[in-house]
C-alpha cells in the first residue's frame, strides 16, 4: 500500500504554521490590551483618545484572532476527513467492485465486461494488450440494453493470450446502420489502494480505480 509522504509532510506543516500563528496572534492581543490600557491612562485631558476608533480596532483584532482559530479548526477537520477517506478505501480491500472503464483482467481464461447498448445492432469488437497490440477481432451481435462480453482468452491466430490486462473497443451500429455508443464497466477484484493521489485508488492488478468512480461493492462469504 504507497503512501505518499510528501503529502503528509505539507499537511504537518500546515497544520503548525496555523498552531503557531493562532499562539503568536494570541500573545499579540494581550499586548494590545496592555498598550490599550496604558494609552487610557495616560491620555492628555486636553486632547482625549477617540475610544469609539479603540473600541473599532479592538473588534477588528479579535476578528483576526478569531478566523485564524477557526481556519486551525478546519484544518483539524480536513485531517480527520482525509484518514476517515482513508481508512474507508482500506475496507474496499478484498471486494468486488464495478466501474466505468473499457481495460479488465485475463486471468485462467476469462476476462468479462459490462456492455450497455441503446439500441440492437452489431458491434466489431478488438481488443488490445496492455502494449496496445491487437490480440482479437470479433464481429457480434447486441441486445439493446445491459449485457456481458466474455472473452476466453484466444486470439485472432489461434493461441491462449497470457494473463494480464486487456481492454476492448466497440464500434456498434444499430440495425438501420447508424452508430452507436456502447458503454463498458469493468469488475474485479480489489487488492490494494494506492494514496498518491489526492483521490484514494483501489487497485485491480495494476487497474487503477478512482474510489469516487465505484459503481457497485460486492463483497464474497
Amino acid at each position: 500500500m504507497a503512501v505518499s509522504g510528501t503529502s503528509g509532510t505539507s499537511s504537518t506543516s500546515s497544520a503548525s504554521t496555523v498552531t503557531g500563528a493562532a499562539s503568536g496572534i494570541a500573545n499579540n492581543f494581550d499586548q494590545f490590551l496592555s498598550l490599550l490600557t496604558t494609552q487610557l491612562k495616560n491620555q492628555s485631558p486636553l486632547d482625549p483618545l477617540d475610544t469609539n476608533q479603540f473600541t473599532a480596532q479592538l473588534v477588528q483584532f479579535a476578528g483576526v484572532e478569531q478566523q485564524l482559530r477557526t481556519n486551525e479548526t478546519l484544518a483539524s477537520l480536513l485531517s480527520l476527513s482525509a484518514a476517515g477517506t482513508a481508512t474507508n478505501a482500506v475496507g474496499f480491500i478484498g471486494a468486488v467492485v464495478t466501474t466505468d472503464g473499457a481495460t479488465t483482467r485475463l486471468a485462467n481464461g476469462k476476462a468479462e465486461w459490462n456492455v450497455t447498448m441503446p439500441a440492437a445492432g452489431t458491434a466489431t469488437i478488438t481488443i488490445k494488450d496492455a502494449k496496445g497490440s491487437v490480440v482479437q477481432t470479433q464481429t457480434r451481435t447486441f441486445s439493446a440494453g445491459d449485457q456481458s462480453y466474455a472473452w476466453d482468452g484466444s486470439t485472432s491466430i489461434g493461441v491462449q493470450a497470457p494473463d494480464g490486462e486487456y481492454t476492448i473497443t466497440i464500434d456498434a451500429k444499430n440495425i438501420a446502420g447508424e452508430s452507436i455508443t456502447a458503454k463498458t464497466q469493468i469488475s474485479g477484484l480489489v487488492d490494494g489502494v494506492d494514496f498518491t493521489s489526492s483521490i484514494p485508488m483501489l487497485k485491480i492488478g495494476s487497474i487503477s480505480v478512482p474510489i469516487d468512480k465505484v459503481k457497485s461493492v460486492v463483497r464474497g462469504e
